[in-house]
């Protein structure tokens, strides 16, 4: 039996259409997708709310506001993490395997959480973004390997794109959440 050449298509579903499926027929893939790709959404969310929360990190330290050089640092740690945590994610994915490599990001941005609300100073705010840069690079390696593992060849690709939707969604999230803390910032100073 040889596989019929379709453009896009392996013509395997069409030789065998019981193998068809929904992306709702496991709620069980799909609970393991959504969860996973929450690293996604947690990626999205920490690039995107930066750009509302440096208004008040300058309002918290003086010497932030007077310097733009420590303005982009804290902005662009983040990435600088996310970058190491990218390039280091594969070694741990491979030395841990996927559910640990999964715990570590976690356990390493909450910390990074930890460390910039606890932040006394630019300095230590700079870490806390450094380490949740980490924890996030290393979830947006792991995620979609993870996901791309536990999912039916037949939905694969739909469910592993669901990350990039995280993503996005985060940002978007985080604009949002900009929105509402400038509305409660406007509705204090008008008082």
């Amino acid at each position: 039996m040889t596989l019929e050449s379709l453009p896009g298509s392996s013509g395997y579903l069409d030789l065998f259409p019981e193998r068809r499926m929904s992306y709702f027929s496991n709620p069980y893939v799909l609970g393991l997708t959504v969860i996973a790709g929450i690293g996604g959404l947690l990626f999205g969310y920490d690039t995107g709310v930066i750009s509302g929360a440096l208004l008040y990190i300058k309002d918290d330290f003086e010497i932030v506001r007077q310097s733009s050089f420590l303005q982009e640092t804290i902005v662009s740690m983040a990435l600088v993490g996310a970058m190491i945590g990218a390039a280091s994610g594969g070694w741990i994915n491979d030395a841990y395997g996927r559910k640990k490599a999964t715990l570590l990001a976690d356990v390493v941005f909450t910390a990074g959480a930890i460390v910039m609300a606890a932040a006394p100073d630019p300095y230590v705010l700079i870490l806390g973004r450094l380490l949740v840069g980490l924890g996030v690079g290393t979830a947006s390696v792991t995620a979609p390997v993870y996901i791309a593992e536990a999912s039916p060849s037949e939905v694969r690709g739909g469910l592993v794109s669901t990350n990039v939707l995280m993503i996005t969604g985060g940002q978007f999230l985080s604009y949002l959440v900009n929105l509402a803390f400038t509305q409660v910032a406007l509705k204090l100073c008008s008082k």
